[in-house]
């Protein structure tokens, strides 16, 4: 039985649904764990991005006020019944919340249900599987207590300029880079949420690859950090200001050692995000197209000045975002020439890249020109064939 069948002529399920919704927003709202992580910035960003896709799609006061009211009302309960710490983070995940909530009520009862079930399904996929991620940090972390960071160092300085280190201490030392960046940084949720709701309003279904892209980025990633786990720099206590020299690096026994923290460099997520975003935004307005272009720019400069990542992280993500775009163009035939050397590019890139990443460390070293050449052309490559994949993809006119 389909949806619209199930609700459209039984108000009796319609009350039922939106009374099991609403207790569900208040236990979520009210719950001490869920607080908890709401004090997180990239936690909270998530939840607000359902207000962004909220006021995209109905861009009125009314909901705009009702979104604040409930918002109010939960943080009040949170501050004063529960005694949680007030903050404004907090605050900002209770707005999404309630956006989401509204969503789902509106879902329910309006006519344009389609339209917003589009809207509110990746948005209850986020909040379901979102506890989901620590754990599988966890595993990944047990199955792999050491890491090949060394490798990435390595790779990294056959460069003959450490990029980390360079845009780290520029990090460091100017407040206004700092902030903007790690900002863009753990809000990359915003440009996916705006990129979205855009497509939603000017392309209909033809919005729902880039939604699949964004949902599938984050459980194929988890493979590859276990196929090449690592944490990013890992010598915090010299980073940015005291690099190990090039000189150093070369003579380096380049093994799997011990590291803190989670393995999650390889390839960069933040970056594969932000590029599917800016990629998605084609055909959407200048303002959508310049903030999904902003986020993409900052990432660039906060995954490197975070020491969050290595360089060679962020040439793997175009390759890794071209295979995710192409497995997810479901409006292009599976058989279709441009689609299918697509993916075979980006998976065999991205694989090509993990394999000499690990075992042919010693071509990067031969000169410098070796790893530049082949970061520039595998950057470029993907971009010509992104590029044409990118004009194939149908957009269906009507819900």
């Amino acid at each position: 039985m389909r949806w619209d069948d199930l609700v459209k002529n039984h108000r009796p399920i319609k009350a039922l649904l939106t009374l099991a919704l609403v207790v569900w927003i208040l236990r979520t709202g009210l719950n001490s764990q869920v607080y908890s992580g709401a004090m997180g910035p990239f936690f909270s960003f998530m939840l607000a991005s359902f207000v962004v896709i909220h006021l995209r799609l109905r861009p009125q006061w009314v909901d705009a006020g009702w979104i604040v009211l409930i918002a109010v009302l939960l943080a009040a309960m949170d501050f004063h019944l529960f005694h949680y710490p007030p903050g404004v983070m907090p605050f900002v995940s209770l707005s999404g919340l309630s956006s989401f909530g509204i969503i789902g009520i509106r879902s329910i009862w309006n006519r344009e249900r389609k339209l917003l079930l589009y809207a509110w399904a990746p948005a209850a996929i986020y909040v379901v599987t979102n506890p989901l991620i620590d754990r599988m940090h966890e595993w990944t972390f047990r199955l792999h207590p050491k890491t090949l960071d060394l490798f990435l160092l390595s790779f990294d300085s056959s460069l003959h300029v450490q990029l980390a280190f360079l845009f780290g201490q520029y990090y460091a030392r100017i407040a206004w880079f700092h902030v903007s960046a790690r900002l863009a940084y753990e809000a990359v949720v915003i440009p996916m949420a705006l990129v979205y709701a855009g497509r939603l309003v000017r392309f209909k279904e033809g919005a729902f690859p880039s939604c699949l892209a964004f949902l599938l980025a984050g459980p194929v990633g988890f493979l590859f950090y276990n196929l090449y786990p690592a944490c990013g720099l890992v010598f915090r206590q010299a980073f940015p200001f005291h690099p190990l020299s090039i000189a150093t690096v070369s003579r380096l026994s380049l093994v799997a050692a011990a590291f803190p923290g989670r393995r999650n460099a390889m390839p960069s997520l933040h970056l594969t995000w932000t590029l599917l975003a800016w990629w998605y935004s084609k055909g959407l307005s200048p303002t959508e197209r310049l903030v999904a272009f902003a986020f993409l720019g900052l990432n660039v400069l906060a995954t490197l000045g975070t020491g969050e990542h290595w360089f060679a992280d962020l040439v793997v993500a175009f390759p890794y975002a071209l295979m995710i775009q192409a497995a997810c163009a479901y409006p292009v035939p599976w058989g279709d020439q441009v689609r299918k050397t697509a993916l075979f590019l980006g998976l065999g890139a991205t694989l090509g890249w993990v394999a000499m990443l690990r075992y042919a460390t010693a071509l990067f070293w031969t000169s410098p020109i070796v790893p530049w050449t082949l970061a520039a052309g595998t950057i470029a490559l993907v971009l010509i064939q992104q590029a044409r994949l990118n004009g194939l993809e149908r957009r269906p006119a009507h819900l």
